[in-house]
């Protein structure tokens, strides 16, 4: 009996991994197209990526039913019910991340009809190490793996270097001439977006460290 109750246990245990993953995917893939919408002013891409933000809710309010469901009928102790717990902060992580997102996307709809003021190279670059932090925080949790977890803080040491950069080439584009300022404060918001994406991915690995070793690090430090 206890068998049986334990493999259930962790059938659903294995439910609400394969949905953090179908999240992680859903983040990764706004992230990047909402930045390739960016690029282009693809208003349309930007209106397809807002809209398409209820399959990442639906998913997050799934984990919340499957992990209360088990939390109910399981019982579950100790390290178990950190897992279950954990999870829940992860789909809410990954929730706000899936928001930051549609705002890029926000940002790209109120830009229609004009001249970009440059080149979008660097925020696709933060995006790219973002979308792959986003990754390993997920896959971190579903292997409970702490290496995974540091590796993401020195990742986002280079996404906050690569934030300040990007703000520092718009103040200057914005003193040099100042008919770019309202655009250029647009770009940097969502370079603060996807520098706060960054920062969830790394709470995400937070947690696993915490549930892996019961100890609690500051990896955004």
């Amino acid at each position: 009996m206890m068998m049986t109750a334990r493999k259930e246990f962790d059938h659903g245990l294995e439910e609400l991994r394969e949905l953090l993953l179908a999240m992680g995917a859903h983040v990764q893939n706004a992230l990047r197209d909402s930045l390739k919408a960016l690029q282009t002013l693809d208003v349309v891409e930007a209106t397809r990526i807002v809209n398409a933000d209820v399959e990442l809710n639906r998913l997050d309010e799934k984990v919340s039913e499957l992990g209360a469901r088990l939390i109910a009928t399981q019982q579950p102790v100790a390290k178990d019910l950190r897992r279950i717990l954990i999870a829940f902060k992860i789909s809410n992580d990954l929730e706000r991340m899936g928001d930051l997102s549609v705002d890029i996307a926000k940002v790209v709809k109120r830009l229609e009809g004009q001249t970009l003021i440059k080149p979008i190279i660097d925020l696709p670059r933060m995006g790219e190490t973002v979308q792959s932090m986003t990754k390993e925080a997920i896959q971190s949790f579903v292997q409970e793996n702490v290496d995974l977890a540091y590796k993401m803080a020195k990742d986002d040491d280079q996404v906050d270097a690569l934030y300040g950069e990007i703000i520092r080439e718009l103040f200057e584009l914005m003193s040099k001439d100042p008919s770019t300022i309202a655009q250029a404060s647009q770009l940097s918001f969502v370079g603060r977006y996807v520098e706060r994406i960054g920062d969830y991915a790394t709470n995400i690995g937070e947690n696993v460290v915490y549930l892996v070793t019961g100890k609690r690090p500051e990896l955004n430090a």
